[in-house]
């Protein structure tokens, strides 16, 4: 039930009713007549833009429009005013009967209350975290395993097919790398003194993978040279980090459907399909670079290489494929993993890349358009830096990894529903300041304890009413005699509710599930503001003794709260509270 969807039908509806009255002249384009929540709560329940919007093309002054619109919409029974303001803006009050059956329909929804058909089954591949393969996740790819799973449950949620994916970048030099350090703690484990070279992992995760493989392998590999033991130790070591990282994610809450490996693409005729598909569209030559923009590197020097033509799909210059000496360059399999994604018959792409990757985003939307015809779109949304404090200083660095704070450092300090929650409280593209202090305080300022003490304190009036022998099982409830919900505070609560399906639709048209957290924040303020009400005005309390008609109402407004907490949770990836401890 989406009320705000209602209303823009019966705002269409009056204003087709216009033309044919001649009020309003044919032809007109109600594409853009939107019905929204107004920025001032005073003001009204929903407004309307619809005379601010039509009277260009109309020829007509807005007010005017506006004025038609307000008598057609006060005539219906579901709209108490319809008040015009400035210059065309329409704002409506609608009849309490509204919001009370909204509680009815949450209920009866349940987990599925704001589920959308906005994405009628399309098929949308998400790739996110993706991080090379040598070491433990580390919190920038926290940020985007969340944000990135995050997205695919409320992409699931609006109704479209959703895959997760996870690419293995397994095929550059960095696994040669990796293989290097496990062998140094390989030889270490066969009680040989190392060094790590510049260049090498020295993180402790190291050590136990070093001394697996001499549990496997034994000495065969001591004194040996590199060509002997560096293909299968770079498999072996590169296996060992993958289940380390689904080990890490595992923590997290986070389960990819496909792992797809990079090095599948090398000597397979992947790569070289699809560049043919690319150079039977005229979209590869051979040709030379102009030098880089502003100060040109001293050892740079105009090379004939192999390159994509993604000027025409709206890059800013052409992007080499081939090096001069044959050799791919990093963006050929880039390619032809996107290739196989369009292969796959998605109707939309998604990746999920660190800030760090902002310069390759141009040249992979230009890859996809030209792959598919301009017929699959990708997003890819950056996810910004994270800044970790603890007792008011930045947090360091883990011993175990060497170099950085890992994702487990984190799950280990604040838990998992804790890390998912705060990782969305700001947009992707947005800094993030998290302090490991302040996301366990148990204030209104820190959202998560906010929003879980909110879902907490449903259940307690739950158990509170069973102990006072009340029937509050889901059929009673939904029964109720909502009518009883008249106070202004209760319907202010029903009227955040109501705005649920209207905003999981908006998070996934614009792939943005921080709205779900932003709004189950003010959920939560509103769930509060009416218990602490109730502290001094007893009729507000959720149980009414010697009332359980009244009681009953009232208990199915907080229940339908929680039905929609759980769910934006549910999105997000986070469990809901039971007790706050």
């Amino acid at each position: 039930m989406n009320l705000f969807t209602e209303m823009r039908a019966l705002v269409i509806a009056a204003l087709e009713k216009m033309q044919t009255e001649g009020t309003l002249p044919e032809g007109l384009n109600f594409a853009n007549v939107a019905v929204e929540p107004p920025r001032d709560a005073a003001h009204g329940d929903m407004a309307t833009n619809a005379a601010m919007v039509l009277a260009k093309p109309a020829k007509m002054k807005p007010r005017d429009i506006a004025e038609a619109l307000a008598s057609k919409l006060a005539a219906d029974v579901r709209v108490t005013s319809a008040d015009v303001a400035g210059p065309g803006f329409l704002n409506l009050r609608l009849a309490p009967e509204l919001w009370q059956g909204l509680v009815k329909a949450a209920l009866e929804g349940g987990a599925d209350f704001g589920r959308s058909t906005l994405g009628q089954g399309a098929k949308v591949n998400v790739e996110y975290v993706s991080a090379n393969p040598t070491g433990p996740l580390h919190v920038g790819h926290t940020r985007g395993a969340v944000f990135g799973d995050a997205l695919a449950s409320l992409l699931d949620f609006v109704g479209f097919n959703v895959t997760r994916e996870y690419y293995i970048n397994d095929g550059g030099a960095q696994v040669d790398v990796l293989a290097r350090s496990v062998y140094l703690r390989y030889l270490e484990a066969h009680g040989e003194a190392v060094e790590f070279p510049d260049g090498t992992y020295p993180g402790e995760y190291l050590v136990e993978v070093g001394q697996a493989l001499k549990a496997k392998v034994g000495a065969e590999y001591v004194g040996q040279p590199e060509d002997v033991w560096l293909v299968p130790v770079r498999e072996y070591a590169t296996e060992a980090m993958m289940d380390l990282i689904r080990a890490d994610l595992k923590a997290l809450g986070v389960e990819m459907d496909v792992f797809y490996s990079e090095k599948s693409l090398y000597g397979t005729g992947q790569i070289e399909a699809a560049l043919a598909s690319l150079e039977a569209k005229g979209l590869i030559y051979e040709g030379v670079l102009e030098p880089p923009k502003g100060k040109k590197p001293e050892d740079w020097e105009p090379r004939e290489q192999t390159l994509f033509k993604s000027t025409e799909h709206g890059d800013d210059v052409d992007r080499p494929v081939k090096k001069s000496d044959g050799a791919w360059t990093y963006f050929a399999p880039d390619i032809a993993y996107h290739y196989d994604k369009v292969s796959r018959d998605f109707d939309a792409l998604i990746d999920v890349f660190g800030a760090d990757h902002g310069g390759y985003v141009k040249r992979m939307k230009a890859a996809v358009s030209a792959l598919s015809d301009g017929k699959v779109p990708l997003d890819i949304k950056l996810t910004q830096l994270v800044k970790l404090w603890k007792n008011g200083e930045p947090f360091k660095m883990s011993k175990r990894a060497g170099n950085f704070v890992t994702l487990r450092d984190v799950v280990d300090q604040v838990g998992a529903d804790v890390t998912r929650f705060v990782m969305l409280t700001r947009k992707n593209d947005a800094p993030l300041d998290f302090d490991f202090d302040k996301v366990l305080e148990q204030s209104k300022d820190n959202p998560v304890f906010y929003v879980q003490y909110a879902h907490a304190r449903v259940c307690s009036v739950l158990r509170k009413a069973e102990e006072a022998g009340i029937t509050s099982d889901e059929a009673m409830l939904i029964a109720a005699d909502l009518s009883k919900l008249d106070h202004a505070a209760e319907l202010d609560v029903a009227k955040k509710l109501a705005e649920w399906p209207r905003l999981v639709e908006i998070a996934g048209r614009t792939n943005e599930p921080h709205r779900v957290a932003f709004y189950l924040y003010e959920l939560a303020s509103e769930l509060h503001a009416l218990w602490n009400r109730g502290n001094d005005d007893p009729s507000l309390r959720f149980i009414q003794e010697g009332d359980v008609a009244t009681s009953q109402a009232k208990i199915a407004l907080a229940r339908a709260v929680a039905v929609v907490i759980s769910a934006g949770l549910g999105i997000l990836g986070v469990t809901p509270a039971q007790e706050m401890r």
